[in-house]
């Protein structure tokens, strides 16, 4: 599928997006300006697939939310590749069960898949670079990881896609959708030195090549991409700093690749106007809050100004993101006390959507 293709199947996709926003039954008001509204959450354990279903049944279309990221990574029991998912993790049954709760609330699901970085979380690598680790940009590093944030795939190993696509692919078909969030967000350690492969190239390009080599593979697939957008952002010009936008050298590629990426554009102590810096390289994108909900009224307010505005891009509305295993988050919501951050992304997004749920056009 050329570029031309996959770009018309992402304008059918967000048309199904903004449709499920005015009809789903969670919508209060008319035809809203910004279409997508968005959960990200963890996906739910096979134990506790009960609890998700009466989630996304009861709360997604009381809250009006219409598109639900389920972030699974390595802990799908994957079928193509079973010594690299969790056989005790939710299944292609489970997630058929999560799929019938979404259309029944009028939501579309989401899959996500990490992409590049977040290879590791502290002592702990992950299954792809454990079973491979002559897919490691730093092997190196030692096996605790120490010194690191999160080990990162080498993405010029020629061997490596194979595996990764096959992944994205059998985990965008057990959840039928036509849209995949890819993650790439926190890369530090690309371009390593000590990488054979990777050493002294630009690491603007190595990224670019990486985003490109997934968003070709999916729109061959009919499938449009969403990622985080930090690695696009100059972290030193605009003073955001390392974690939310880059201070390694990725960020000229914002230049380089497909502009209907969706941007996911998440900042969680200030509402930074990034947002007005994607429309204009003309991309379409979200805005991603956490747990202040006065950073996510501050977002509103800067999307709600772009989508009245005409640019390149296109403000499509919020992805709140949680943080917390799925099960917290749930209980959090129902009021059940729950320790550490499940009470403030509640909080917030409860006060996002009460606010998108207002009476106009949003």
């Amino acid at each position: 599928m050329n570029r031309c293709h996959a770009s018309l199947w992402l304008g059918l996709a967000l048309a199904c997006g903004a449709l499920l926003a005015a009809e789903g039954p969670g919508n209060t008001g008319g035809t809203p300006m910004l279409p997508v509204r968005g959960l990200h959450c963890f996906a739910p354990s096979k134990a506790d697939a009960g609890l998700g279903e009466k989630f996304i049944r009861e709360v997604l279309p009381k809250e009006g939310v219409n598109h639900l990221v389920l972030e699974f990574n390595y802990s799908f029991a994957y079928r193509s590749h079973p010594e690299l998912g969790d056989p005790n993790g939710p299944d292609e049954k489970t997630v058929k069960q999560l799929l019938a709760a979404c259309r029944a609330a009028g939501v579309k699901l989401i899959p996500q898949f990490n992409c590049l970085g977040h290879q590791s979380w502290a002592k702990n690598t992950f299954a792809l670079l454990k079973k491979h680790p002559e897919f490691d940009e730093t092997p190196h590093v030692p096996a605790d990881n120490t010194g690191i944030y999160c080990r990162e795939w080498c993405p010029l190993h020629p061997e490596l896609h194979k595996i990764v696509f096959d992944l994205l692919d059998e985990l965008a078909d057990a959840c039928e959708a036509d849209a995949v969030h890819v993650g790439m967000d926190e890369v530090f350690l690309i371009g390593d030195p000590k990488c054979p492969r990777c050493a002294g190239k630009d690491k603007a390009e190595l990224f670019a090549g990486e985003v490109k080599t997934l968003y070709d593979h999916l729109a061959s697939k009919k499938r449009a991409m969403w990622m985080w957008g930090d690695r696009f952002l100059d972290g030193k010009a605009t003073r955001i700093g390392k974690w939310e936008a880059s201070e390694n050298g990725t960020h000229p590629a914002v230049d380089l690749v497909p502009k209907d990426i969706v941007i996911c554009d998440w900042h969680y102590g200030k509402a930074h106007e990034t947002p007005r810096y994607f429309v204009t390289k003309g991309f379409p994108v979200l805005a991603c809050p956490w747990k202040e909900g006065s950073v996510a009224l501050g977002q509103l307010k800067i999307l709600q100004s772009l989508a009245a505005e005409k640019g390149a891009g296109r403000p499509l509305g919020f992805l709140q993101t949680t943080w917390v295993p799925f099960t917290k988050f749930a209980k959090a919501y129902y009021g059940e006390p729950v320790e550490g951050d499940a009470a403030g992304a509640v909080k917030c997004f409860k006060a996002l959507f009460a606010e998108l749920r207002k009476p106009g056009d949003k």
